[in-house]
């Protein structure tokens, strides 16, 4: 089939490259010249895992171009996925996806065969409906249909995802259904050949293909990540008790992560989410709920967690060093996530901000956003690419994402490196034998109230 994809960030390429890599004829356009240049240079202008392995296998079938004329006059299938970032007040910004709503309506009005047009950008409910009057007015009822197919994607792991997904979801007309199940025909029946480094999991199930009404569909995506993020804060939550009673949330998670009820994904306690998805997507339902006249206590109070949850580490770190003025503090990863070079909503941007209110002389490593970084971050906020530079003399370090080689870090490293062996856990990533050479605190981990009850026992 013929397929555009509008918008080039991590949803809209990963989705095009991979639907060229099945065989699909695919046309990606964007605004940005900088990233079509890249892309037809065959560079990606995002890191995401395996992607760029998929690229070259479907280069044949790949196109990239600013122009919607040339993406979209013989498309059978136009995807959209641009961003819809937050508001002030919560609500999602549509301006993007209308602005490429109108230039794909006026390149497709002499078009004689059928148009999907598929709505990968989350947005609120009845969005898919705007979409289809607009379509209505511009005389295409009959000829365009707009279906909703929202992306379960995690970054870092984008491709296995796409290839590998436990649902598919589409929501909208027959013929809507129909086109995207034979669009995705090759991932249901997973005929495709297994790219190398994505070898088709030996437990996977198979595929279910969920149609339904679009208003379910488009909600189906807030629902998911919103539940996802209550389970984020209630670990969180649970670690904080933890710290005060000398409990352990690894623990405590491996005991009720047992439960099928519960599962043991997303019980791994730190300092909250961030990233592209998650603080958007609950702060837009808060939205949509409060608009429709109800008021989401329980969303409101994950938001809430979230929002003081990344400052924990800080609390840990004046606890045991008092006044920060002047001091050396090393901050251990800057995106969101392991696996990304996303710095959007990073929890390590208001802990380094707070860290400078505090007085603190405040450096930073990072494996591979350290560029992207210096765009986001005040030039008092020393870069490195070296990490024993980064932790040379420093008093203090906070381990803000789980990258592999902060996990893998050794106690002798840190002891060589550092003025002082103070390291501020907030993901819990470092091997336990480690832990026990340094001044280690971690989230949940119970340090502090064991100490003090040791004390009074003294």
């Amino acid at each position: 089939m013929k397929v555009t994809v509008i918008g080039t960030g991590y949803v809209g390429l990963t989705t095009g490259i991979t639907l060229g890599f099945l065989g699909h004829e695919v046309t990606c356009v964007d605004v940005d010249e900088n990233k079509i240049n890249r892309l037809q240079g065959g560079s990606l202008p995002i890191h995401e895992p395996l992607l760029d392995q998929l690229l070259t296998a479907a280069r044949e079938n790949m196109a990239f171009t600013t122009s919607y004329e040339e993406a979209v006059r013989e498309a059978d299938v136009i995807f959209f996925a641009v961003g819809t970032p937050a508001n002030e007040d919560g609500s999602p910004n549509l301006s993007y996806l209308f602005c490429a709503l109108d230039d794909t309506i006026r390149f497709i009005t002499e078009k004689e065969t059928p148009t999907v047009l598929v709505n990968k950008s989350t947005v609120p409910v009845g969005t898919g409906d705007q979409m289809q009057e607009q379509i209505r007015s511009a005389g295409l009822e009959g000829r365009v249909t707009v279906v909703s197919n929202p992306e379960f994607l995690r970054q870092g792991r984008a491709v296995k995802d796409t290839l590998y997904p436990d649902r598919i979801v589409v929501g909208g007309d027959e013929h809507g259904v129909r086109t995207l199940r034979q669009l995705y025909f090759p991932i249901l029946d997973q005929s495709f050949l297994a790219p190398k480094g994505a070898p088709r999991p030996q437990s996977f199930a198979g595929v279910a293909f969920l149609t339904v009404d679009r208003r379910s569909a488009e909600l189906a995506k807030y629902a998911a990540n919103a539940f996802l993020a209550m389970k984020v804060s209630f670990i969180n939550e649970i670690a904080n008790v933890c710290d005060g009673v000398g409990a352990s949330v690894e623990h405590v998670a491996d005991i009720i992560g047992t439960d099928p009820r519960i599962g043991a994904a997303f019980l791994q306690a730190g300092i909250g989410y961030g990233g592209s998805c998650f603080p958007k997507d609950t702060q837009a339902l808060q939205y949509i709920a409060g608009t429709s006249g109800y008021d989401f206590k329980l969303l409101s109070s994950v938001i809430e967690v979230n929002n003081e949850q990344k400052f924990r580490m800080l609390h840990k770190l004046q606890e045991e060093l008092n006044d920060l003025r002047g001091r050396k503090i090393t901050v251990l990863g800057l995106t969101f996530k392991p696996g990304t070079d996303d710095l959007r909503e990073a929890p390590s941007l208001p802990i380094i901000a707070r860290l400078l209110e505090l007085g603190a002389e405040v450096h930073a490593h990072d494996p591979i956003a350290v560029e992207k970084a210096r765009q986001a971050l005040p030039m008092e906020v020393q870069l490195h690419e070296d990490l024993y530079e980064a932790l040379y003399q420093a008093e203090g370090a906070l381990l803000v994402t789980e990258w592999p080689v902060y996990a893998k870090l050794k106690a002798a490293f840190l002891l060589s490196a550092m003025k002082n062996p103070l390291l501020i856990d907030g993901r819990n990533a470092l091997a336990e034998e480690e832990r026990q050479l340094l001044d280690y605190r971690g989230i949940g981990l119970g340090e502090q109230a064991v100490r003090r009850w040791q004390h009074e026992l003294v």
